[in-house]
């Protein structure tokens, strides 16, 4: 099937995709380094070198290239936090909207009111969460709130924004309103990675976080395992 996966720091420390090919892309956003075997591709929105960012990623290069490369649907795995106690870290989630309200706008259309309409179209989720339960069961219809970032929301913050949504993070939205532009279909896949500063009395920092990420990384390569299973 022909799908553009666009992962991040879980695809670094993977050794899934070291034997796909790679590839550059100039857009006229700037070029774009992706992975590819067969029909399919692999976008690291961090990049492939030293890792971006999310307040540095070029968001727009990325899913131009995507759209270039001539694909329509992109499969996207996010780290996220959990705004809810009910999802604990581990926990697999698809999100079906989303809340951007603070990040600096993404857009093709810098000098006109043009796209279409934002959101996650999510037309890929039923086949892939059936294929991949009962070894991974992921909770449907959750909410993403995006925050700019690059540094971790702070406890008063997450007590406001945790009524927004269920799970928090700082890329998602930003590239579901650029494929929408496009006539891209993104669908949301998601690991919960540690819960948001605060919430069940923690606290957060990048060191602490870096450790649940290599904690879920067997899951995660597990998860991308079966993915590429389903969607041959």
């Amino acid at each position: 099937m022909k799908v553009a996966f666009i992962s991040g720091t879980s695809i670094v420390n993977s050794t899934l995709f070291a034997q796909w090919e790679v590839r550059t892309l100039q857009t006229p956003y700037g070029c774009v380094t992706y992975k590819a075997r067969g029909e399919q591709i692999l976008l690291n929105r961090h990049g492939f070198g030293f890792p971006l960012p999310p307040h540095s990623i070029n968001y727009r290069a990325n899913i131009r290239a995507v759209a270039d490369l001539g694909f329509k649907d992109v499969v996207s795995f996010n780290s996220v936090g959990s705004l809810k106690p009910e999802l604990p870290p581990g926990s697999l989630v698809s999100c079906n909207d989303y809340v951007n309200l603070q990040s600096p706008p993404q857009t093709f259309f810098d000098d006109e009111l043009k796209g279409g309409a934002p959101g996650i179209a999510n037309n890929l989720i039923p086949q892939i969460t059936s294929a991949l339960a009962p070894e991974f069961n992921f909770q449907l219809g959750k909410t993403y709130v995006q925050m700019r970032g690059p540094r971790f929301e702070t406890k008063a913050e997450i007590a406001v924004i945790r009524h927004w949504g269920d799970v928090v993070g700082m890329t998602a939205a930003h590239e579901a309103d650029l494929c929408s532009e496009l006539g891209l279909r993104y669908n949301s896949l998601a690991i919960i990675d540690n819960y948001a500063n605060g919430l069940e009395g923690t606290a957060i920092d990048f060191a602490a976080f870096k450790d649940l990420v290599k904690q879920n990384q067997q899951t995660v390569n597990r998860i991308f395992t079966r993915l590429l299973e389903v969607l041959q």
